[in-house]
């Protein structure tokens, strides 16, 4: 048998693949190349210093079972560090470094100077009359790191935020794209790691905005004739967070002239970091050359806290109130608050203002009726799960068989209006959903929906089983 570079990561990858978390895997092995084999070392390529140490850090042991299981004790591993061309007209930097020998490497500027043409830039975030040279960060301090607690629900947001942090420009996340539902902390994430980078690099400029603030002062340079004006001031950011950036979808005046700051931004070693309550995969009316910059970093769900998570922040916020509450009271409320941070937080802010507004002692019954209020004041996102119980239900199948490979028309059609009814009920991305309902990719789950719009138009039966499921829903 003919064993090539190729082959041996394959098979490491197969391996790899069975034994980590789905979004881990597309974000730390989807991007390495196997470059070639010698003497039972491969050498395999990763696009930044960056990406090796993270690897080095998390997965080596992992890397060393995967290649010993194909190559024997004797097998080594070969980093090939490539940057990519995209800074101007240099070469790719490469570096070669064996694994777990860290110590060769050292780090390697690319950040170019920017030049302005026009020293007097207007700021738009200066009010008319006052004369404001130093651009003020417009961060909120009290959404920092300390009070955004991991858990498996935002790890890996948190650990991409971190390393942006320590290395604003410097990562192979650029940009770094937080993505999920209302009240899952993309705002406080964002902020968080500029307030990290203000502390840590007190000379970069760092400016948080919503993308409707920045529409808004688009629009006003238009009417004004200061168009470049306000291109060149982002330009001379160093770190630009942009929050909701779903907000640009169909307007094509803003986008265009954010692909201009980005590209130049990017170009120049700067650090971009966008929120958005849609995967770019999902974000309609945005034109393909900015998704595709958008792209480029890294795109990381936060998704709903999981009980310990919920636990852990309730715990917390207590805490940071100097509040004692009964552990009974505490439980109740991560149990039955389970979508939102924002709603747990409410709920338990509500306990406290009642008990010491009204001299109530939180009890587990008054500790029911705020949550019930909480509750029934919130329409509850159905769980994907849910969804694929109740679709394998009315079909009289499991929800395996819902999920199996199988191509047997009915089957297919109960998964399809899963999916269907995934998208329409809850705030995953296409490609959660996917990986959720049998290991899917995201076009796979476009074409179920495309789909069950069409059969719902031409299949009298079919539109009955969408009204019928529909009603189990609301």
């Amino acid at each position: 048998m003919n064993v090539t570079a190729n082959s041996v990561w394959n098979n490491c990858l197969a391996f790899i693949q069975d034994n980590i978390q789905s979004q881990a895997f597309k974000t730390w092995f989807e991007p390495i190349k196997p470059v070639k084999l010698t003497d039972n070392a491969l050498s395999i390529q990763v696009p930044s210093k960056f990406f090796y140490e993270w690897l080095e850090e998390h997965y080596v042991k992992l890397l060393k079972v995967a290649l010993t299981k194909e190559l024997g004790e004797s097998a080594k591993l070969v980093y090939v560090i490539k940057m990519e061309n995209t800074y101007g007209n240099r070469e790719p930097f490469t570096e070669k470094i064996p694994s777990s020998n860290r110590s060769n490497v050292g780090p390697q500027e690319l950040d170019v100077p920017i030049k302005s043409k026009n020293p007097e830039l207007k700021n738009p975030f200066v009010i008319p009359g006052i004369r404001n040279i130093k651009i003020e960060s417009q961060l909120n301090p009290n959404y920092n790191f300390d009070n955004f607690l991991e858990g498996d629900s935002n790890r890996l947001a948190r650990s991409a935020g971190m390393a942006v942090a320590n290395k604003p420009g410097g990562t192979s996340f650029n940009p770094l794209l937080i993505f999920g539902g209302v009240g899952l902390g993309k705002t406080h994430l964002a902020h968080a790691i500029g307030v990290e980078i203000k502390d840590k690099y007190p000379e970069r400029t760092v400016l948080y905005i919503s993308a409707e603030k920045f529409t808004q002062q688009y629009i006003e340079s238009v009417k004004k004739n200061t168009r470049n004006d306000f291109i060149h001031f982002y330009q001379l950011i160093d770190v630009l967070i942009i929050d909701d950036v779903q907000f640009l979808s169909g307007k094509s005046g803003t986008q265009d002239v954010f692909f201009h700051v980005f590209n130049h931004l990017h170009q120049n070693g700067k650090q971009v970091i966008l929120t958005s309550d849609k995967a770019p995969v999902d974000m309609q009316d945005v034109e393909q050359r900015l998704l595709s910059r958008f792209k480029w970093g890294l795109s990381a769900e936060l998704q709903n806290p999981d009980y310990e998570t919920r636990i852990s922040i309730l715990k917390n916020k207590l805490y940071r109130d100097g509040v004692e509450m009964p552990e009974d009271i505490v439980d109740y409320v991560a149990k039955h608050i389970k979508t939102n941070i924002r709603e747990l937080e409410g709920a338990i802010i509500s306990l406290i203002a009642q008990s010491s507004f009204n001299k109530k002692e939180v009890t587990l019954e008054l500790a029911q009726h705020v949550v019930e209020k909480f509750v029934k004041n919130t329409k509850r996102e159905v769980s994907i799960d849910y969804i694929q119980k109740v679709v394998s239900d009315y079909f009289e199948m499991d929800v395996a068989t819902l999920q199996s490979k199988t191509r047997k028309r009915h089957i297919v059609q109960a998964r399809q209006l899963a999916m269907f009814f995934a998208k329409k009920f809850t705030k995953a991305s296409l490609a959660s959903i996917g990986s959720q309902i049998g290991k899917r990719d995201h076009a796979t789950v476009l074409h179920a929906c495309k789909t069950v719009d069409n059969l719902a138009e031409t299949d009298k039966q079919f539109r009955k089983y969408i009204d019928d499921l529909t009603k189990k829903f609301s």
